[in-house]
């Protein structure tokens, strides 16, 4: 029997190398940054920078309040909203300047009765404007929040893996449904139990006009179209599994934090359709950071909520954390190599 055969096209792979420069880094003459605080119970998951108040804003997983700290750890409880349901947690901040607005996901976890909400404050008189209902079904769980030039806000469903959009009038509905959220949890990068059925976390907005979303349970990132929810798989030479938040800084790389694993640097040439770590930082994994932010002068930093404690309900806390994370990389090499994997087809 022969074993020829017509020739046919077949898949391969080619490595692709692309060098960057990051140019100048920072100048790491001083300390980093590290703010610790006292406040009763509060168990923070999100915190949010206000570049007009110069401080950091704080919500709480057993509490109703948000909270402000300033860089010198001087708390002050911003905000108290018992009209919400008893057992909500504020969940993923997001600060919108030029409207003066905070965006603040309500959630009640179990056994308390399922509500997922946005709620939005003003700034200034700290009055909440409006609470928007999201559309919900069982198992769903709205977590983070990020805001576009235009004034909507961003939320994501770690239950259901989708995406609600919220309006500057308050009106909610589901924006992005894609196929590949769900493709991508039948296939985990591996058995992390902390987040094997936690989907769709961490959400930025790029100026560009889409979103950056993580994934916990598979460690992807999608590229979400802002304006007709179209998603994308960021192509990445590394899955960032158990990813909780990402933030972006002014130069456009990434920084996405793991609690039980480190806070990521990942950098993209090309608008994100591909992207590459070039950085991974220590991070203190018995403080449990869920949330990373972007800060003064570009700095990024990461919350100390000690979340994991807050959940087991028996614990009663007072001091928590704010610290600034830095890459000794950057200021230290001159280039990133960036690996892309691209499937060809060829005929032989």
């Amino acid at each position: 029997m022969s074993i020829s055969s017509p020739k046919q096209p077949f898949p391969l792979l080619i490595i692709i190398s692309v060098i960057f420069l990051l140019g100048p880094g920072p100048i790491h003459a001083r300390d980093a940054h590290v703010i610790n605080f006292r406040s009763p119970n509060l168990y923070p998951e999100s915190l949010a920078w206000d570049p007009h108040a110069q401080h950091f804003l704080l919500g709480s997983l057993r509490q109703r309040i948000i909270a402000a700290v300033s860089d010198a750890g001087v708390v002050e409880s911003f905000l108290s909203d018992t009209d919400l349901p008893a057992g909500a947690s504020f969940l993923g901040l997001a600060v919108d300047p030029p409207r003066n607005r905070l965006l603040a996901v309500v959630h009640s976890h179990h056994p308390f009765s399922p509500f997922n909400a946005l709620a939005t404050y003003n700034l200034r008189s700290r009055r909440r404007l409006f609470l928007s209902s999201l559309p919900s079904s069982a198992g769903d769980a709205a977590n983070d929040v990020a805001v576009d030039h235009h004034g909507n806000a961003f939320v994501t469903n770690s239950g259901g893996n989708f995406i609600w959009k919220v309006t500057t009038d308050g009106s909610a509905s589901i924006f992005s449904r894609s196929p590949m959220y769900t493709a991508a949890t039948d296939n985990p990068a591996d058995g992390d139990v902390v987040y094997g059925s936690l989907g769709l976390n961490g959400i930025a907005y790029v100026s560009k006009g889409y979103l950056l979303v993580v994934q916990s349970s598979t460690g992807k990132v999608f590229k979400v179209d802002a304006v007709d929810g179209t998603a994308r798989k960021v192509l990445l030479n590394e899955d960032l599994v158990g990813a909780d938040d990402i933030a972006v800084r002014n130069d456009g790389a990434a920084a996405v934090v793991s609690p039980t694993r480190h806070l990521w640097l990942v950098k993209s040439i090309n608008s994100w359709a591909e992207g590459a770590v070039y950085d991974k930082v220590e991070i203190n994994v018995r403080r449990f950071p869920t949330s990373v932010v972007v800060g003064d002068k570009d700095r990024v930093y990461v919350l100390y909520g000690h979340l994991d404690e807050g959940r087991i309900g028996n614990s009663d806390r007072q001091s928590f954390g704010i610290a600034e994370l830095r890459s000794k990389k950057e200021g230290q090499e001159d280039s990133i190599w960036i690996f892309v994997l691209i499937e060809k087809h060829e005929t032989v």
